[in-house]
C-alpha cells in the first residue's frame, strides 16, 4: 500500500520471527511468503516452515538432514559457487520440503491406515486366535468368530502388546478405535477387555529388523527392535462390546509406520481355568497423510 510500512524492516530479527511464528496455519505462512520477495526470503532464511512443523509435530526434532527426491532418486546440491550460495540452496531446499510437509499434514482425510499385523506379545491358540483376526471387517463370519486372544495369566496386572505396520511411513494419527470381544459362546457372554490402553509410535531400528517376520513368529523385545518417538497418555477402557474411541491430545506424526497398542490390566477371568485374558476383535486408527515420496529424512541416532 502507498505510504505503508514494512514491519520486517522496522523491527529487530527476533521480534519479527516471534510475530510470524504466531501463525498456526501453513496456508497463512504461504501467504506471508507471497507478499514480496523480501518477505519470502525472510521466511526461507529463518526456517519458519521448519519451525512450524516442529511445533506441530515434535517427532520431527530427530531429523538430522533432508534430501529432495527426483525421478532418479535422492538429489543432493552440487557443491559449486560460493559457500553463501550453497547455504542458501540448503535453506531453500528445507523450505520447500517442510512447506510441503506442513501442507500435506494438515490436509486431513480420515482413512484406515493399517497395512498388516506384525506381532502380539502372546497368543492363546495360534492361528485360530491370531492378531491377524483383528484386521477382519467383521468379528463374526459364519461359521466362526474372528478375534485375538492373549494367553491366560494368574496376575491381572500382566500387560499385552499388539504391533502393526501402517500403510505409509508418514502418517498423522488423530484417533484409534478399539473393540473388546464378547465371548458369546461362553456362559454369561463375558467381555475380555483391558483396564486401560496406551499407544506408542515409531520406526524399526534397522530396515531389516522386520524382514520376513510372520505374526505367529516370536519377535525380540519391542524396545530392542523399534525406536518409539511418541507415547500417548493412558486411556481407561470400558468393559463393553462397542467400538471405543481414543482421540489423541494432538495429531501425532508417525514417522516409520509402526504402531504399538499397550493393553494394561485385565478384568475378566475365563470360567474353565480361572485365568485372566484379553480378547480383541478390531481397531481402526485414522490418519491424514498418504505416502509422501518427494523427500528423504535422515535421523539422528540415539
Amino acid at each position: 500500500m502507498e505510504g505503508g510500512m514494512d514491519f520486517l524492516n522496522c523491527l529487530d530479527l527476533d521480534m519479527s520471527v516471534q510475530i510470524l511464528m504466531y501463525l498456526k496455519d501453513p496456508s497463512d505462512l504461504v501467504r506471508v511468503s507471497s507478499v514480496s520477495r523480501s518477505w519470502r526470503d525472510f521466511v526461507i532464511a529463518n526456517g519458519l516452515f521448519k519451525q512450524l512443523c516442529l511445533r506441530m509435530f515434535p517427532q520431527l526434532s530427530r531429523v538430522a538432514h533432508v534430501m529432495e527426491l527426483n525421478k532418479c532418486g535422492a538429489k543432493e546440491p552440487v557443491e559449486v559457487g560460493s559457500s553463501y550460495s550453497m547455504e542458501w540452496e540448503s535453506l531453500a531446499r528445507d523450505h520447500r520440503v517442510y512447506a510441503t510437509l506442513a501442507r500435506v499434514c494438515t490436509s486431513f482425510h480420515d482413512e484406515d491406515c493399517i497395512s498388516k499385523a506384525i506381532s502380539a506379545s502372546s497368543t492363546d491358540n495360534y492361528p485360530d486366535e491370531s492378531i491377524e483376526n483383528t484386521l477382519q471387517l467383521a468379528d463374526i463370519v459364519p461359521p466362526r468368530a474372528f478375534y485375538w486372544s492373549s494367553k491366560g495369566q494368574k496376575n491381572p496386572a500382566v500387560p499385552e502388546t499388539l504391533i502393526y505396520k501402517l500403510k505409509s511411513e508418514f502418517c498423522v494419527i488423530t484417533e484409534i478405535n478399539i473393540c473388546p470381544f464378547e465371548a458369546f459362546f461362553q456362559p454369561g457372554s463375558p467381555i475380555y477387555s483391558a483396564k486401560s490402553v496406551r499407544f506408542r509410535m515409531g520406526h524399526p531400528k534397522s530396515p531389516n529388523d522386520l524382514g520376513c517376520h510372520l505374526p505367529g513368529d516370536p519377535l525380540p523385545s519391542a524396545d530392542d527392535t523399534f525406536i518409539w518417538t511418541y507415547t500417548s497418555p493412558e486411556f481407561p477402557m470400558a468393559q463393553e462390546r462397542c467400538l471405543q474411541n481414543f482421540r489423541l491430545p494432538e495429531p501425532v506424526l508417525c514417522i516409520g509406520g509402526i504402531l504399538q497398542i499397550e493393553l494394561l490390566g485385565r478384568v475378566q477371568t475365563q470360567e474353565v481355568d480361572g485365568l485372566f485374558y484379553i480378547w480383541f476383535v478390531l481397531y481402526t486408527p485414522f490418519h491424514s497423510l498418504v505416502a509422501y515420496s518427494s523427500m528423504v529424512m535422515l535421523w539422528r541416532p540415539y
